[in-house]
């Protein structure tokens, strides 16, 4: 071989890597993704090949990579990382969007109109189920009654669950029908809310909603729930959802469609509690990245108590509007740390829904406990899901026990209106306290906890870093120390939440090597002026470089 030949080789190798191959490039954007170490970074363009960012970078740049990739026009909208969702409830999502909605009702008359026009759309179903009320909103100072309901619909049972989905209410059919009567008596971690003669007045509390249960879904049901709830998800521009708490038939429908190719986001998914659904997920060993990254199951969800809107927070001192009412705590500390050290065991994650301040620190003392039978486990990022209401000095005990705090922004700007009032002036000091958390060096995951709350994550970006409501009240934020900036807010919907699924290396952010896993979006959220971010709209949603969604189709 002469010499000039052999240099040209040689060059050719030192430049192989930058012709690296692509079948996907993306240009004319004004794009933004965050980096390992959550600096914000731009970019005018992005090459993928076979599902993952080769490069992001200048138009003038990657255009000499792109080579045949089939291209993408951005037309100089905005582009980010796919956003990821730390908690919320998919197949639930579904069925609130295919079930009687009383989600945003103004009134109790409202509700019992639409349940009626509910009702009347669907004849031929044996009940009448949904959700989404808030009694708060009503304005009505207590429950609405089964009395009420019947009003509505009285010729078949009725049950639907409360905003917070840790109380329901039932009309005087469904109550027959489960055999509910004044001696029947409110169950460990449940209350039925009653008459001053003893009588169920229609709403059951936490544990107590057990006592009442509608048909399970047919396995096509949940399919079309599914089905349904994923285009939603595409819709708003989340890529991700850590699903808290399945059960068997969910997760045999989750493996089905990963092996389909149906999902059309990625999955984390917890096994609710440690029974007998876990014992059979658990006996196949954790699923990591099943599916071509679609699905991961390796993660347990626990319950500590209920939640603020229904009293059913467990709180150390009695509510200030109700100074005879302490809430509801779930477990016993011996029964949750008896759950928690039977997951560790087998390396499962654990995350445990925790509101009041009672709650968490019964979780805080579990989750200490069980460290000293398995100090391993601290490397599982276990989860304090919501964080809701901490004792202040509560709040630094999450960084010694290495706990992620996975809280919920939409939280705050929907609790503001009685947030208070349960809890008083001092212990809302602690609570979704999320600036504080992030000062002591907790990683914060950020979701919705949908369909308790919309699914859309620029609302939730939106209320990070207004704590503003919609209509921009009240003035200044709600507590507005606990404002977070807009990257701190974009890093917890991306970067940190990934972190919280253990997938920041494939998920999160658009580097190198990365999922691509990206939006386009209608307006640039960096350079608006933050009341405005909840009305972004999302164009397009990409999964491993394939087009899930477009908002022209």
């Amino acid at each position: 071989m002469n010499h000039s030949l052999r240099l040209s080789l040689l060059a050719l190798l030192a430049i192989a890597p930058a012709l690296q191959a692509a079948d996907l490039y993306v240009h004319n954007v004004k794009g933004y993704t965050l980096d390992g170490h959550g600096k914000l970074q731009h970019f005018d363009a992005l090459l993928v090949d076979r599902g993952k960012v080769v490069a992001t970078g200048t138009d003038a740049a990657l255009a000499k990579r792109a080579g045949r990739a089939r291209v993408v026009d951005g037309h100089g909208k905005t582009l980010l990382p796919g956003l990821i969702d730390a908690h919320g409830h998919v197949l639930e999502l579904g069925y609130a969007l295919t079930q009687a909605d009383l989600t945003g009702t103004q009134s109790l008359d409202e509700a019992l109109a639409r349940i009626k026009a509910y009702a009347k759309a669907h004849p031929d179903a044996r009940w009448i189920t949904g959700g989404g009320w808030n009694q708060v909103i009503w304005k009505l100072g207590r429950f609405p009654t089964a009395k009420e309901l019947d009003a509505a619909v009285a010729d078949r049972p009725v049950w639907l669950s409360r905003v917070d989905g840790h109380a329901a209410w039932a009309n005087t059919a469904a109550m027959k029908l489960a055999g509910i009567t004044r001696d029947t008596k409110d169950p460990p971690g449940g209350r039925i809310e009653r008459d001053a003669q003893g009588n169920p007045t229609g709403v059951f509390v936490d544990g107590a909603t057990a006592l009442i249960s509608a048909p399970e879904p047919t396995d096509p049901e949940r399919a079309a729930a599914l089905d349904t709830a994923l285009a939603d998800m595409a819709r708003v521009g989340l890529t991700g959802v850590d699903d808290a708490g399945i059960d068997l038939p969910n997760y045999r429908l989750y493996k089905r469609y990963a092996d389909e190719h149906k999902l059309t986001a990625r999955i984390y998914a917890m096994v609710r509690d440690t029974g007998e659904a876990f014992d059979t997920i658990a006996a196949e060993g954790p699923l990591d990245g099943y599916g071509d990254g679609l699905l991961t199951v390796h993660a347990v969800k626990l319950f500590a108590d209920g939640a603020l809107g229904s009293r059913g927070a467990a709180m150390l001192q009695p509510y200030s509007d109700d100074p005879h009412n302490h809430g509801l705590l779930l477990m016993s500390p011996g029964t949750m740390a008896s759950k928690i050290e039977k997951a560790f065991a087998k390396g499962y994650q654990v995350n445990i829904h925790a509101i009041g301040d009672a709650a968490n620190r019964e979780v805080l003392d579990a989750f200490s406990a069980a460290y000293k039978v398995h100090p391993e486990a601290k490397a599982l990022r276990n989860r304090v899901e919501h964080a809701q209401i901490v004792s202040m000095k509560d709040i630094p005990r999450f960084v010694p026990l290495q706990l992620i705090a996975s809280m919920q922004p939409t939280h705050a700007t929907s609790d503001m209106n009685m947030a208070e009032d349960r809890v008083g002036h001092q212990r809302i000091q602690g609570a979704y306290a999320w600036r504080r958390f992030l000062k002591q060096g907790t990683v914060v995951a950020f979701g919705s906890d949908f369909p308790v709350e919309s699914p859309n994550p620029f609302f939730g970006l939106h209320a990070a870093v207004t704590r503003q409501n919609h209509q921009n009240q009240p003035p200044g934020g709600w507590y507005p120390d606990q404002k977070l900036s807009l990257v701190e807010a974009f890093r917890a919907f991306t970067l940190d939440a990934a972190y919280a699924g253990h997938a920041e290396k494939a998920q999160g952010t658009l580097e190198p090597g990365k999922y691509a896993d990206f939006i386009l979006i209608d307006q640039d959220i960096f350079s608006i002026n933050p009341q405005d971010i909840w009305k972004t709209k999302v164009l397009g949603t990409w999964l491993g470089g394939k087009q899930v969604y477009s908002a022209g189709h």
